[in-house]
């Protein structure tokens, strides 16, 4: 009975010293991934793919979300092992080993209608005017670097549009999809309007400390299995519906 015991501890070992991940993303960045009034149960379409990629790949995980700039500080520091999403910027490429993109998203500027402004073929264009932008987000490498009047106090994108609505800031720039949820959640559709050029078609991904590249490999490894499966694909129609 002790050499059974003994055998089967030996046998259950690594799964009682599983590596359990700390995975981290943005509280506010609905409809990717958010947390609500009433829980902090993460959801989002970005949390139900890096969740389905973690199953995939047989990955014991915490998945927490919580502000934009501590879930930077808290990869840079080694306190979270993966964290999303980021946008697939040089800038980005050169700080963290970067796995994906998980998902592509159109980066636009919105407007209201008292702004006179039609469309935009340079970035000097918008020169007259102030740009509202999330704190510590990378948006396009020659955007963030242009000679703009910005406006960087926002928090985060539902605070971005409440300002833009509130007039206190010209255009704001951001992924279309969440700009447009957040307008319709304050009921201001006929308030604002998309200049028809987008800024960028911009990848994004998960990343990894540098130098990471064993967890970085196993995530990329079940992130192509479900990609190819269309899975992923699945996810993203689900919360298009």
């Amino acid at each position: 009975m002790r050499t059974l015991s003994l055998a089967l501890l030996l046998l259950l070992s690594p799964l009682l010293h599983a590596e359990t991940w700390k995975v981290v993303g943005d509280e506010q960045f609905a409809p990717y991934s958010f947390v609500t009034l009433d829980s902090d149960q993460p959801r989002g379409v970005d949390v139900e793919m890096i969740e389905a990629v973690l199953k995939e790949a047989k990955v014991a995980y915490q998945l927490r979300l919580y502000p934009w700039e501590r879930v930077k500080r808290m990869l840079e520091r080694g306190e979270a092992d993966m964290a999303f999403q980021f946008a697939g910027t040089p800038e980005r490429q050169a700080q963290y080993e970067l796995v994906g993109p998980l998902r592509t998203g159109s980066t636009v500027f919105m407007t209201t209608h008292k702004t006179r402004i039609s469309d935009w073929q340079s970035l000097n264009d918008f020169t007259p005017f102030v740009i509202g932008q999330v704190r510590g987000y990378a948006y396009e490498s020659s955007f963030d670097n242009a000679d703009l009047g910005r406006d960087t106090s926002a928090q985060n994108p539902r605070q971005l549009v409440s300002m833009l609505l509130a007039g206190r800031i010209d255009i704001i720039v951001g992924d279309r999809t969440q700009l447009l949820y957040f307008v319709q959640e304050q009921r201001a559709q006929q308030q604002v309007r998309l200049l028809p050029r987008p800024l960028v078609e911009m990848p994004r991904y998960v990343a990894f400390s540098k130098g990471d590249t064993t967890r970085a490999e196993q995530f990329s490894q079940a992130l192509e299995r479900l990609r190819e499966r269309g899975e992923l694909d699945t996810i993203l129609r689900k919360w298009e519906e």
